[in-house]
Order: C-alpha cells, then sequence, then structure tokens
C-alpha cells in the first residue's frame, strides 16, 4: 500500500482539497519516513516538528472550514539549510554558525509559506553550499539513499535525498555550479535551474551576479513546477528579479503550474557529450548515448551539436572566486581555521587573481551568452547528460581524476552544469533509470533564454513517455534496506571537514 508521503505533490493537493487526505495524517507519514530512514542518509538534519505539527493542525481546521486554500496547502517542503528560516536553526554548514536562529524567512521561504506550504525542517548542505559533496563539520556527510557510501552529490544535497526517500514531496535548493541538476542527477529526482530573477534572492551579495539562484526540487515535473509557482514572483530588494511598473517581467507564477503542454515531435533537439569541453566519464557517456537513442523517436530529429563553451573553465573559476571573496574574505582573515578546504581554496583562488582577470571572465560570459543566443536561434532544445560522472564515495572530498586525467579543480567535475550556468539559461535535470553501476542517471534538458515554461512542458512530456519504460523511469531506492543500514553516522569520516 503506498504511504501518504510517497505520492506526488500534485495529487497530495488535490486529496487535502478534496477533505480525501488531512495533512495532519501527511504529516505524520513523512515524519515517520524520516524516523526510519534518514539515520541511513542523514538528509534532514534539523526537524521543526512541533511548529509543523501545529501547522498541520491549522490546515487541516481550515480545509473543515472552507477557507481558500493556496497552491502547497498542506505540504510539508523541505529547506536547504542555506536559507534562512525564522526560529529554525539554520547552519550554513559552517562551524561559524552552528548554532545561529535566523529572525526572518529568506523570501523564497516565506513565499513557500505563503502558498500554504509547511516547513518540516532543514536539509544537509556542504560549508556555504561550497562544492559538489554534500558533508560539512556541523551535520556531517549525507549519503546517497542507493548506496550510502557513496556522495549524493551537493550542494542541494539533503534535499534531493530527502525527496527520493520520501520524508517530503518538495524541497528547496540553490544551484551556482549545478547545485540544484547535480543531486538530482545522483539521486534519481527532478531539480530545476530557473532563470536568474525568476526566483527572488534578497540576500545575495552580489546583486547583479547571475550565477547563483534558488529553485524547486521534486520527484516529477508536475511537482517541480508546482513548487516553481509558489517560489517566483517579484522582490524590489533583488536587482535581476526587475519589473516594469505593475507589469511582472518574467511572467505570473500561474504560468508555470500544470505545465504547458509540448508537442515534442515538432522540436528541433540537439544533444552534446561534453559541451565541447567538460571532463565527462566514459561510462557516462555510453549511458547518455544510449538514452539518446531511446529518446530519438519522440522527436523529428536530433543532431549532434553545441554552443561555443571555449573559456568556460576559466571564466566559471573567475567569477565563482569574486563570489567568495564578497562573501568569506572576512572569515578568511579573521577565523581561517573555522573555513573548510573549499572555501579557502576559493578566497585564496580569488585573492591572487586582477581586475584584468574578472574583466577577461565577464567578457567570456558575454561571448558564451550570445552564442547560446545564435544556437537556440537553430535550436529548441539542448539535451546532455546532468553531470559528469557516477556518484563516487563520499569520503572522497572530489573527483580528483575522471578517466585517469585530472581535474582542474574541485569543482571542474561540475563543467556540464557551469557551462549552462554562464549562459543563464534554464535547466532542469531529469531522472532516466540506472547507469552501468546500478546508480541513477540524470539528463539535462536546457531550454532557450526565459523560456522556464517552455522547458517544464518539454520535460513534463519526456518524462510522461518515459514513464512506462522500467529502464527509462525515475528508479526508486530499497527504503526497507535504508530502514536495515547502520547509520551514517557510525561510517569513519563521517564529520570530517578534509
Amino acid at each position: 500500500m503506498t504511504e501518504p508521503c510517497d505520492l506526488p505533490a500534485t495529487e497530495l493537493r488535490r486529496l487535502i482539497g478534496a477533505r480525501a487526505l488531512s495533512p495532519v495524517e501527511l504529516l505524520d507519514s513523512c515524519l515517520g519516513r524520516i524516523a526510519r530512514v534518514n539515520p541511513a542518509v542523514n538528509a534532514v538534519v534539523t526537524l521543526d516538528e512541533a511548529r509543523a505539527r501545529a501547522a498541520a493542525r491549522e490546515a487541516e481546521a481550515a480545509v473543515m472550514r472552507g477557507d481558500p486554500l493556496g497552491p502547497l496547502h498542506g505540504l510539508p517542503v523541505g529547506i536547504k539549510d542555506t536559507e534562512d528560516t525564522a526560529g529554525l536553526r539554520t547552519t550554513y554548514g559552517s562551524p561559524i554558525f552552528a548554532d545561529h536562529v535566523p529572525a526572518q524567512d529568506l523570501g523564497a521561504v516565506a513565499r513557500l509559506r505563503a502558498a500554504g506550504a509547511i516547513v518540516i525542517g532543514k536539509t544537509n548542505t556542504p560549508e556555504w553550499a561550497a562544492g559538489g559533496n554534500t558533508r560539512n563539520p556541523v551535520h556531517g556527510a549525507t549519503g546517497n539513499p542507493f548506496d550510502p557510501t557513496r556522495s549524493a552529490a551537493g550542494s542541494s544535497g539533503g534535499s534531493a535525498v530527502a525527496l527520493a526517500c520520501g520524508m517530503v514531496p518538495l524541497a528547496s535548493g540553490s544551484d551556482t555550479g549545478g547545485s540544484l541538476r547535480n543531486p538530482a542527477a545522483h539521486n534519481g529526482i527532478v531539480g530545476l535551474r530557473p532563470s536568474p530573477g525568476l526566483v527572488p534572492n534578497e540576500k545575495r551579495g552580489l546583486g547583479w551576479f547571475s550565477l547563483s539562484v534558488n529553485g524547486p526540487m521534486a520527484r516529477n515535473v508536475p511537482d517541480a513546477a508546482l513548487m516553481l509557482s509558489a517560489m517566483a514572483g517579484d522582490d524590489a530588494r533583488d536587482p535581476l528579479a526587475y519589473t516594469l511598473p505593475g507589469e511582472p517581467v518574467r511572467g505570473r507564477p500561474d504560468r508555470y503550474a500544470p505545465p504547458p503542454e509540448a508537442r515534442l515531435a515538432g522540436l528541433r533537439v540537439a544533444f552534446t557529450e561534453d559541451f565541447g569541453f567538460a571532463p565527462t566519464e566514459r561510462h557516462i557517456r555510453r549511458v547518455f548515448r544510449a538514452r539518446v537513442a531511446a529518446l530519438a523517436p519522440l522527436f523529428a530529429g536530433m543532431e549532434e551539436a553545441t554552443p561555443d563553451c571555449t573559456g568556460a573553465d576559466d571564466a566559471f573559476a573567475v567569477l565563482r572566486a569574486s563570489l567568495f571573496l564578497s562573501t568569506q574574505l572576512r572569515n578568511h582573515r579573521e577565523r581561517p581555521q573555522l573555513l573548510g578546504p573549499n572555501i579557502r581554496a576559493n578566497v585564496e583562488e580569488g585573492l591572487g587573481y586582477t581586475l584584468e582577470d574578472y574583466t577577461r571572465a565577464a567578457t567570456a560570459q558575454t561571448r558564451i551568452y550570445r552564442g547560446f543566443q545564435e544556437f537556440f536561434a537553430r535550436h529548441d532544445l539542448l539535451v546532455s547528460p546532468a553531470i559528469t560522472l557516477s556518484p563516487r564515495p563520499w569520503r572522497e572530498l572530489y573527483p580528483a581524476e575522471i578517466d585517469g586525467a585530472p581535474t582542474r579543480s574541485y569543482f571542474h567535475w561540475l563543467a556540464l552544469a557551469y557551462g549552462v550556468t554562464l549562459a543563464g539559461h534554464p535547466a532542469i535535470s531529469l531522472p532516466l533509470g540506472l547507469d552501468e553501476a546500478g546508480m541513477p542517471f540524470g539528463l539535462q534538458l536546457v531550454g532557450p533564454r526565459g523560456g522556464d515554461a517552455l522547458l517544464l512542458g518539454i520535460a513534463a512530456a519526456v518524462e510522461a513517455a518515459c514513464a512506462g519504460d522500467p529502464a527509462l523511469r525515475r528508479p526508486v531506492p530499497d527504503l526497507g534496506r535504508l530502514a536495515a543500514a547502520p547509520p551514517i553516522a557510525a561510517m569513519p569520516g563521517f564529520r570530517d571537514a578534509e
């Protein structure tokens, strides 16, 4: 029998509105799943059980009174531990903020609550969301639900694992170099990187910095679209969420849920294994080629092609370093012993760059962006693997080599994601079965500039077309095995920062 926590968010919201499921019953189901499975993977690191129960009771009362209900009414959500939650411990994965309790919600969290969502707790992240392996010295490591000794990727790894295990129907994430897409791919769920500014972030330190965005994570595309509809909006404190007087330039939230219908047969589709520069594992290339062959009949045709991403590695490295200089330079100077290796590496790298380096990087980003516009004048959709390799052990801070070739930095293995980040186009990671190692495989779909709604429609159509194929549909971890597994906290290196 299917438990409520395993149902899609869209179905849960329908049942709640029809008085066929109580928000209290749904919350109990999610809390029960967390209690049984979370020790094996450490996805949810802080629970807000008392307030969540009170909110669920009030949500139930609102349904019984016949009150107007928001689009997420009564749905539990997990919030990434880099996003402020009023009255609930938010650590950013940093010892500096190990006991930090914000007074206010981040704007995106406030919009989720206003839509009726119930914050159940915080999900794990690397320190300051730096890196593609979810582990930090405050809360320890998060394990992959298909093998808890392997990485959940990051930085939104806790959210992805919580979703894969049915702990919550929706969870939040953020993305600079793939932090929504990479963990989605490694854990068999959906992660959407929206266009910059569509989900406002009033705490962005560099206001016009387009590389970092917040976005939704879910187990299927319609659920991600539903969550996006609540997260999207306007906020004058975010320069990227610009508007005309009384007219949201980014479109109304109801554009996204349900996803618009898409005719796949009419799409001009390109595919690439590596964008011409990403160090993609041979194993992943083979799996990707098989997925392209399986999907090809859905479209009029698919051609191998890529935008010109020359200089992407250097541009991303410099621009990323500027972000960490803006947020972590003071900590690096005053208390470096409380910063992990990834943070220190970013700050020290940034201190070595010049204004000339920054100008070169920003110019390269602009050229890559314009190349994407030329490319999408000839194509409607671009498809690639979501991540360059199959999950490796989480004890490995980052992959130092791929197929024997050394990586350039601790984030070089995220190149399939950050090539798209530089261009600012919306992208989604869609789970398509397992790879040759029995781990989840994610397909990255990239849409045109500002084409978030179109991309959701295409992804939903591809997802629906694959749902009946055991080799292509979303994989599900063995929850019984996880419930019986020893706690990940007992594994060597669980809380190590190095």
